[in-house]
């Protein structure tokens, strides 16, 4: 991996870089989400992967009954 292509900082978390289509390309594939998607989490949680990852997740409901809760506030 080059420089450029590293993702994770000092602090050894993966973030995940919006300005960069290739990244949006990479973390799309990985979180099986589209760009928009990608780059929405981003704006909610900011660009640590595990957090965009956890967020993603907790968007995706198994079952309509999950968003009706949700939604409701359960």
């Amino acid at each position: 991996m080059t420089p450029s292509d590293d993702s994770t900082r000092a602090d050894g978390i993966e973030r995940i870089d919006v300005d960069s289509p290739e990244a949006l390309e990479r973390w799309g594939r990985k979180l099986d989400v589209t760009a928009a998607q990608l780059k929405e989490a981003v704006s909610a949680v900011g660009d640590k992967a595990p957090d965009v990852e956890m967020h993603l997740k907790g968007t995706r409901a198994s079952t309509n009954d999950d968003q009706v809760d949700k939604a409701a506030g359960n």
